[in-house]
């Protein structure tokens, strides 16, 4: 979602570079699993709830101001293909289009279980568990950084679509209700794993 709307305010451009920050914290995510840092999370309920609470005021953050913007150009109803200044939107700065993907991703502690529960099931055995980890990571990471790539692009065709008023409006409001109930998820979830 964020990729999504990061293109639509600022061009495939904006869209890459939040997919950028997305794989930068699923990189530092993956190293920290390897060099066997994650675990605190796992050991440390301290620690984890920490991490879910910030992840989870991100989150909701992040959704208020799509809803924010959403209200803001509520009553416009013009019928041509508005302008992101007509929207009430800045287009999306490459730093912050960063930083929404990267915060977004190392605030959220179920990337860090990801990592330490679920890939080390696929670690051959003889093999030396952090290198092996680091691969699998690697892997991971390339496939969510096409499968980003591929959203931002797709957006970016349909931006034509995507930038009339009836679509925004509700691509807003169901980008900040998603992004709030991930938030609510996740302040409210106990932990899964001992």
């Amino acid at each position: 979602m964020l990729v999504m709307r990061n293109t639509m305010r600022g061009g495939r451009r904006a869209g890459w570079v939040t997919a950028c920050g997305t794989l930068s914290g699923l990189t530092v995510w993956a190293l920290a699993a390897a060099l066997g840092l994650s675990a605190l999370l796992r050991v440390s309920h301290v620690a984890y709830d920490v991490l879910r609470f910030c992840g989870a005021a991100y989150l909701i953050w992040l959704g208020a101001a799509s809803l924010g913007a959403f209200r803001r150009r509520g009553t416009s109803r013009s019928r041509h293909a508005p302008d992101l200044a007509a929207l009430g939107q800045a287009p999306a700065r490459p730093g912050c289009a960063y930083l929404n993907g990267m915060l977004s991703n190392l605030l959220n502690p179920k990337i860090s279980v990801f990592f330490m529960a679920f890939l080390p099931a696929f670690v051959p055995a003889g093999a030396s568990a952090s290198q092996f980890s680091l691969v699998l990571g690697a892997w991971f990471i390339a496939e969510t950084g096409l499968w980003l790539a591929a959203v931002a692009w797709l957006a970016d065709r349909g931006v034509r679509w995507l930038r009339r008023p009836t679509v925004q409006r509700w691509l807003e409001r169901v980008t900040g209700i998603v992004l709030i109930g991930f938030g609510l998820r996740l302040a409210t979830e106990s932990r899964r794993f001992a």
